[in-house]
């Protein structure tokens, strides 16, 4: 595919020239994906990140699918600024890992209900080594052998890594024997090290993070990308991180999706330093850029969990082509004070509301309940 080299510029007509390119094939550069981030453009951008989501996807459909967020500890020894979740490991009365009873139970519901896997994340708990995971995902699939686990992001590995003594290699190899299915995009926040040292200094580098998700990809592990934006950052770091997602995706693919969302700053350390936080337009615009620049992605999944149930239907309208999960269970997001919830049928209603055919997926896209 042809790459734009085109010098940054401004106004409608440097816009209207990025766009064009881009529905006519052509890759835009970092500097293309600037001028429309610094556009506010946000009707014309949509329109055309719309427009590229029906190329990829079924123009007439959106999809979601339905699982739980099951967090198997909040202990952490990371201190990120951002996380109102973690609970330091000295912090015995709040600090918590779910006995492996708990953690089948929830499986048991979600699949009740018509489920068909969990995201299994949590702190990096410093006594916690590859043998406990192995254990649990035995067993997890020993008593749910079609329950799909989706578990552990990039930051999760590096962590039982480090304490095992083991190489990522070997870490995702043993846990892909012992019954990972595919990795979450957790941890990425921006892949930029000058805005990970102020926000999350103690956790895994940009180049880190990567080195993760190439390893999984090169072993046939799926997973996928996520962004956190709208705290330190600036717009040429926001495309930075677009961009080593799209060269990763080039060199090894096994993205399936990428998830944007704008940083929840209730009861966070960072929350008090940043004075200006996204709106719903920065929001929209953001999701439609990526859907734009990430040209090797197929799904773009919209964050209702943070931007309520009206902003996510909306983003359907601007390059997202997934509604993501019903989150049965969330409990991160809502630690720094956002609190959605919806079930199937919601999902259901919101999505013909936006003049589309509901679509239940599994992890991997594949229709699980055509409405």
């Amino acid at each position: 595919m042809a790459v734009s080299v085109s010098p940054p510029r401004s106004g409608p007509a440097a816009v209207a020239d990025v766009l064009d390119r881009a529905l006519a094939g052509v890759r835009i550069s970092d500097d293309d994906a600037v001028t429309l981030l610094r556009s506010r453009d946000l009707v014309r951008v949509g329109r055309v990140a719309d427009e590229l989501r029906g190329r990829k996807t079924n123009p007439d459909e959106v999809t979601f699918i339905v699982d739980r967020n099951v967090n198997y500890t909040n202990v952490c020894v990371t201190d990120c600024d951002f996380c109102a979740f973690y609970r330091r490991p000295e912090d015995r009365a709040e600090g918590y890992i779910l006995p492996t009873p708990i953690i089948l139970q929830k499986i048991s519901e979600t699949l009740a209900i018509g489920g068909t896997g969990v995201l299994l994340q949590g702190g990096h708990h410093p006594d916690l080594r590859i043998d406990w995971y192995e254990r649990l995902f035995r067993t997890v699939k020993e008593q749910f052998p079609a329950c799909h686990l989706h578990a552990l992001s990039p930051p999760e590995i590096m962590h039982i890594a480090r304490r095992s003594r083991l190489t990522v290699p070997t870490v995702l190899s043993r846990l892909r024997d012992a019954g990972l299915d595919s990795l979450p995009g957790g941890g990425g926040e921006v892949l930029v090290d000058r805005v990970r040292q102020i926000i999350a200094p103690k956790k895994t580098k940009t180049d880190e993070w990567l080195g993760v998700m190439r390893h999984a990809h090169r072993l046939g592990i799926s997973t996928s990308a996520t962004m956190m934006y709208g705290h330190v950052e600036t717009l040429e770091e926001r495309v930075e991180h677009l961009r080593r997602i799209r060269d990763l995706q080039d060199e090894a693919p096994g993205f399936r999706a990428f998830i944007s969302w704008t940083f929840q700053r209730d009861g966070t350390r960072l929350g008090e330093l940043v004075t200006e936080t996204p709106t719903s337009f920065d929001y929209l615009l953001t999701q439609a850029v990526s859907r734009i620049y990430l040209d090797n992605v197929d799904h773009i999944q919209s964050s209702w969990v943070t931007q309520g149930l009206k902003i996510g239907q909306v983003a359907l309208h601007f390059g997202a082509d997934d509604l993501g999960s019903i989150m049965m269970e969330e409990n991160v997001v809502s630690a720094a004070g956002t609190t959605h919830r919806a079930g199937i049928e919601d999902f259901r209603r919101l999505i013909r509301a936006a003049g589309k055919r509901p679509v239940q997926r599994d992890m991997f896209y594949r229709p699980v309940d055509v409405d």
